[in-house]
C-alpha cells in the first residue's frame, strides 16, 4: 500500500505560474510505477495561469473555487465538481474569477515533465 499526504508534498511554482504539489509521479524519489502523474494545483485569487501547451493529455478536477478555463479558442466557467479534459497539444490556461483560491487536481498522461510544456 502506498499513501502520500498532501502536506508532505513539496510545493513549487510551475512554468505557467500555478502552485503545484506532486502527489504521484513515476520519475520522482518515491515508489510509484504508474504512467501518469497526479498533482494538486492552486491558482490564487485574481490570478491566471500563463497560456501553455502540453505534449500530454491532461484532466483537471476542480476541488474548490470558481474560474474560467481557456482551451484553444474556447472558454467555459468552472467550479467545484467540474471535470475538464485538455487534449495534448492544446493551448490552455485557467483563471481564478472567484473570491478565494481555485484548487484542482491535475492528471497528466503520460506523466508531466517540464520539457513537455511550452509556455506561450
Amino acid at each position: 500500500m502506498r499513501i502520500r499526504k498532501l502536506s508532505e508534498c513539496v510545493p513549487f511554482v510551475a512554468g505557467d505560474g500555478t502552485h503545484l504539489r506532486e502527489l504521484l509521479h513515476p520519475d520522482r524519489d518515491y515508489d510509484f510505477d504508474g504512467r501518469y502523474s497526479l498533482a494538486y494545483a492552486t491558482v490564487n485569487k485574481g490570478e491566471k495561469s500563463q497560456p501553455h501547451i502540453l505534449r500530454s493529455n491532461e484532466v483537471y478536477y476542480i476541488l474548490s473555487g470558481t474560474g474560467v478555463m481557456y482551451i484553444n479558442d474556447e472558454q467555459s466557467s468552472v467550479c467545484e465538481g467540474t471535470v475538464i479534459e485538455i487534449p495534448a497539444g492544446s493551448r490552455q490556461s485557467i483563471e481564478n474569477s472567484g473570491d478565494s483560491d481555485l484548487s484542482f487536481l491535475c492528471i497528466v498522461d503520460p506523466a508531466w515533465r517540464v520539457e513537455d510544456e511550452q509556455i506561450l
